[in-house]
């Protein structure tokens, strides 16, 4: 080892702790999340391939798993107290790749390619909102202000459910039958633009993160549809798929009007706390006339 000063310094003269150092075991609880994410992209760049090859079915299907292991590496960190700030930025680098970059490409392989320059627009505008969407929560992640109420809202369609929904020209050609003809085209491009407008803007959306509890009487019967909707997803997925996309897509002004509930409940209890305080204070100034 060489120092500035062009002296060598043999590494058995180095403190024995930053030897150590060098060589700390990492335990298997943070390497297990990691590797579910980079599985992750690895089926987002594989859902690339199949659309280049012009297997789009087997495309959709790459990217809605890598959905789901989305889904699944933040709770195995969570479950296995391996949460770390590499596998953070990891995973953020992985939902641009698989949310933003895979839809755009298979939909401009798809479709978007008819028209090249408008519809190769409206692709690189899709992964624009998606790395967007991405920095923006990045920052608000930190964020000491926000209220505890905030945390069942997304602010802005999340990338997973963007790149889900951004494909939905495809669930129509392979679960109903629509032809894929170049007249669409035009309604693709603006339907593109309009879930990129979603992911970027700040409109709220049900996270879903923190459902409570099942009541104990709705224990079977929340049971049974779980499994139920699962099965008509493996066994009917881009009818599923579109259903899913279209009860995604309704749901977003019940979320607009919860979240301004929320907003609206706050106000007032500010107000309250506000004039509370000058009532208080009332007195004593009169005291002192």
């Amino acid at each position: 080892m060489k120092q500035e000063n062009g002296s060598h310094v043999s590494e058995r003269s180095m403190p024995r702790r930053n030897r150590l150092r060098r060589f700390q075991r990492i335990p298997m609880r943070f390497v297990l999340p990691n590797l579910v994410t980079l599985l992750a992209i690895c089926l987002g760049l594989t859902g690339v391939r199949f659309a280049i090859e012009g297997h789009f079915d087997f495309a959709v299907y790459a990217i809605i798993v890598a959905a789901i292991l989305d889904g699944l590496d933040g709770r195995i960190a969570r479950a296995l107290k391996g949460a770390s700030r590499f596998g953070a930025e990891l995973d953020s680098l992985a939902d641009f790749v698989d949310f933003g970059v895979a839809p755009a490409l298979v939909l401009y392989f798809w479709s978007l390619h008819e028209h090249r320059s408008i519809g190769w627009f409206a692709a690189l505008i899709f992964a624009i909102a998606g790395a967007l969407r991405l920095a923006r929560f990045n920052v608000m992640i930190d964020d000491p202000n926000k209220p505890a109420w905030s945390g069942h809202f997304f602010v802005g369609m999340p990338a997973p459910a963007g790149a889900v929904l951004v494909m939905l020209p495809l669930y129509l050609h392979f679960g109903l039958n629509m032809p894929n003809d170049r007249a669409y085209v035009p309604f693709e491009i603006a339907y593109v633009l309009f879930i990129a407008f979603l992911m970027a803007s700040r409109i709220p959306h049900f996270s879903g993160k923190r459902v409570g509890r099942v009541p104990r009487e709705w224990f079977i019967p929340v049971l049974l549809g779980i499994l139920a909707t699962l099965l008509l997803i493996v066994m009917f997925t881009m009818q599923m798929l579109f259903v899913l996309s279209i009860s995604y897509l309704l749901l977003i002004p019940f979320s607009v009007r919860r979240f301004l509930a929320f907003q609206r409940a706050d106000e007032l209890a500010a107000e309250e706390a506000s004039a509370g305080k000058e009532s208080a204070a009332a007195p004593g100034v009169v005291g002192q006339a």
